[in-house]
C-alpha cells in the first residue's frame, strides 16, 4: 500500500486537487484534478448573491450557499478518498493552503462593504476544504498561501530553487494542465507527505 497525500487549493466554488505519493524513485502525481464545490451557480459567490436583497433573505442566501459548499466539500473529499482506496493507496494527510483569518464579521457586516464580501468568499472556500478533510478523520495540514514556498523550504529541506525543479518534474509526468494551482497544490502535498 503506497503513501499518498492530498494537496488543496481553492478558488471561489472549486478546488484544484493534487495527489502525491512517494515511491521509491521519488514523488509522483498519482491523481491532479479540479473539484467542484457549489452546484448552484449563484453559490460561487453567496455574498455577491445576497447583496442587495433583504436582510432576512440576504442572510437565508448567504447560509444555504456556506452549507452547500461544506456539503459538497465533504462529498468530493470522501470520493477522493475512495478513487486512493480503491489504488490500493493510504491517505496520511490533507494539505489546504489557507488564507488569514477572517474576522468576527456578521454577515449583516460582510454585505455591507465589497471588499468584506470578497474576502468572506475565499475564506469560506478554504474553510469547507478544512472541514471536509477533519470531517473525512484526514491529518490536516493547513498551509498559510502567501507563505507556501518559504513553509516549504523549512519543512522539506531544500531551497526554492530545487522545489520549483521538483515541481516542474512531477507536471512534466502527467502533463498539462499543470499551472499555479496544480504545482501549488503538488508542493503543499509534498509538505504533508513528508509531515505524515
Amino acid at each position: 500500500m503506497a503513501k499518498v497525500a492530498f494537496g488543496v487549493k481553492a478558488h471561489s466554488g472549486w478546488a484544484a486537487l493534487v495527489v502525491v505519493s512517494a515511491g521509491d524513485g521519488g514523488a509522483v502525481v498519482v491523481d491532479r484534478r479540479r473539484i467542484e464545490l457549489v452546484e448552484a451557480e449563484w453559490a460561487r459567490q453567496p455574498y455577491h448573491a445576497a447583496e442587495r436583497l433583504a436582510p432576512d433573505r440576504a442572510r437565508d442566501v448567504v447560509k444555504r450557499g456556506i452549507e452547500e459548499a461544506h456539503c459538497i466539500a465533504v462529498r468530493e473529499m470522501r470520493a477522493a478518498l475512495r478513487r486512493e482506496s480503491e489504488r490500493a493507496n493510504d491517505v496520511t494527510a490533507c494539505a489546504v493552503l489557507v488564507g488569514g483569518p477572517m474576522p468576527d464579521w456578521t454577515t449583516d457586516e460582510i454585505l455591507a462593504v465589497h471588499f468584506r464580501m470578497h474576502k468572506a468568499e475565499g475564506v469560506l472556500f478554504r474553510d469547507a476544504l478544512v472541514r471536509a478533510g477533519e470531517a473525512c478523520g484526514l491529518k490536516l495540514v493547513a498551509i498559510p498561501e502567501k507563505h507556501l514556498t518559504k513553509h516549504a523550504q523549512s519543512a522539506l529541506g531544500a531551497p526554492a530553487s530545487a522545489l520549483v525543479r521538483k515541481v516542474a518534474t512531477l507536471g512534466k509526468s502527467v502533463g498539462p494542465p499543470w499551472g499555479k494551482d496544480q504545482k501549488d497544490a503538488a508542493l503543499a502535498a509534498l509538505v504533508a507527505l513528508n509531515d505524515a
